[in-house]
């Protein structure tokens, strides 16, 4: 990519798929006014992910933004009554890594629209990702719950150009604890640890972020194991990549040609085009003894791993796989275009046929790898690394569904990877995760029932996004609305993109 091509794709929205998974622009919007009134949503069906129970002829009733009986129940004569028979409801869904796109008349409506009540931001790319966390939260910005992480900490060399993406280089233990302190004053709910952080820099990183009260999730850096990572306390793990590495019958060998690796800063295809040959071994080596040995140590810490499939199975195969057409008017042109820019610039080019039918073959190696984490409990987080080529806000966690099915869950684990276990991870347990009273009324309303088929997760009839109502004309409405607003001017200036995720990411 030559350096007018860079500079012109961190300077725009569109940068987002290339340089960090989403741009922003400020907008004004109208005041969200919180919900007040008694909302009775009549004749359900009320499923409990948890344990995969269908209560029928249910009543939930809301007041204000929490849910205050569910049940056969009488409705209050003061009671607005919304007739869902045949309808079935769980808990508002979570995709666990996004990276935003577009300015908030974009995103936010998108993750609702599809029934996304919480979202985790895995960089914090820029300072508009607080603002729209605290507007939510205020009420003052329609959009899910959002838990914002700091710009990428990684090493020195780093795999991105500080002057074009927004990552903080720490070169040793001291500059990691530095960007900690440096990010919690910034605002982050939590810490991103990525993948060229040295084993002392990874050391004062997680511990200045206990020091300070801040989790760490992220990558695996490519200098530690999964079980070290795992030990260390890192909340969560992202993409199955560094967790494959070390169930390999070869791993001490894998290692070594890890740590052989050598990138001068803001080389990412370098670095993408050396771990190939390595996964590669490690998939064609896996042993079941060394992966029970890591997923138990994975189980007992919970520490969650988030397969990120979606960004997966477009990487894996970038020569057969593309933007849905039908969601192609969600985006701007812009993006398209990066889309596609990344694909033919960082993916594909310069590859042999070896390496085409490797990767290939590595997606369906991915699926069974998921499969068998499901299999040894290991706790798993829905996300979908949103920003990543030909993935759509929202759309996105329906996609990450079916995959993990696909993968060997059942329709009711992918559910809880979306629903009961984020809960779990970010402490809400108490306000989120299921329908029951006290709860905090984020449900999504289905027209069919996906315990059956994960596909009815799409079939979206109405959102509840803390007690306030998207009824389906309104639904409809909030999509026509983020088409227009694909199509229209930017509103104010692009900011800079920043902060990425995946192996196979940029």
């Amino acid at each position: 990519m030559n350096s007018s091509r860079r500079q012109f794709l961190a300077r725009t929205a569109a940068g987002a798929a290339v340089l960090a998974g989403g741009s922003f622009t400020t907008t004004t919007a109208s005041a969200v006014v919180k919900p007040s009134k008694i909302t009775a949503l009549t004749n359900v069906t009320v499923i409990d992910v948890a344990t995969g129970r269908r209560d029928r002829n249910q009543t939930v009733l809301i007041s204000g933004e929490r849910i205050v009986a569910v049940g056969r129940l009488p409705i209050p004569d003061n009671a607005t009554t919304i007739d869902l028979t045949g309808k079935y409801v769980i808990p508002g869904l979570a995709d666990m890594h996004v990276h935003s796109l577009g300015d908030e008349h974009v995103s936010p409506p998108l993750y609702l629209a599809n029934g996304l009540t919480t979202v985790r931001e895995m960089a914090g790319t820029d300072p508009i990702l607080y603002e729209w966390r605290d507007r939510i939260a205020a009420g003052t910005l329609l959009g899910p719950r959002m838990v914002v992480g700091s710009k990428i900490i990684d090493g020195d060399p780093t795999l991105w150009d500080p002057n074009l993406t927004p990552v903080i280089v720490a070169g040793d233990e001291q500059s990691a604890r530095a960007a900690v302190r440096r990010v919690h004053a910034e605002g982050a709910d939590f810490v991103k640890a990525y993948s060229r952080l040295s084993r002392a820099a990874y050391a004062g990183l997680i511990d200045e972020a206990r020091k300070v009260g801040l989790t760490v999730h992220g990558h695996g850096p490519d200098q530690l194991t999964t079980k070290e990572v795992s030990n260390a306390g890192q909340r969560s793990i992202e993409h199955i990549h560094s967790i494959g590495l070390a169930v390999s019958t070869r791993e001490s060998e894998v290692r070594r040609m890890v740590l052989a690796i050598t990138v001068q800063k803001g080389d990412y295809n370098s670095w993408f085009r050396q771990m190939h040959p390595i996964e590669w071994i490690a998939a064609n080596t896996y042993s079941p003894a060394r992966a029970a040995d890591v997923f138990g140590t994975l189980r007992r810490n919970r520490t969650r791993v988030t397969p990120t499939l979606t960004m997966h199975n477009v990487l894996d195969q970038p020569d057969y796989t593309q933007l849905d057409p039908a969601l192609a008017k969600y985006m701007n042109s812009d993006e398209i275009d990066v889309y596609n820019y990344a694909i033919q610039t960082l993916y594909t080019p310069n590859r042999t046929a070896e390496e085409i039918s490797h990767q290939r073959q590595m997606w369906a190696w991915r699926q069974r790898f998921v499969g068998e984490l499901l299999a040894h409990d290991v706790p798993i987080l829905a996300g979908t690394d949103t920003g990543t080529p030909y993935s759509v806000p929202g759309f996105a966690l329906h996609d990450e569904l079916e995959h993990l099915v696909g993968a060997g869950a059942t329709p009711r684990q992918a559910l809880y990877a979306a629903t009961v276990e984020p809960a779990k991870f970010l402490g809400l347990t108490k306000d989120l995760g299921s329908v029951e009273p006290r709860k905090i009324a984020d449900l999504v309303v289905l027209d069919a029932d996906p315990l059956t088929d994960i596909r009815n997760s799409r079939k979206i009839h109405t959102v509840v996004t803390r007690g306030r109502v998207i009824s389906p004309a309104q639904r409809e409405r909030m999509l026509a609305d983020v088409e227009a607003a694909v199509k229209a001017p930017p509103a104010a200036k692009a900011l800079a993109a920043g902060g990425c995720c995946g192996r196979s990411n940029h």
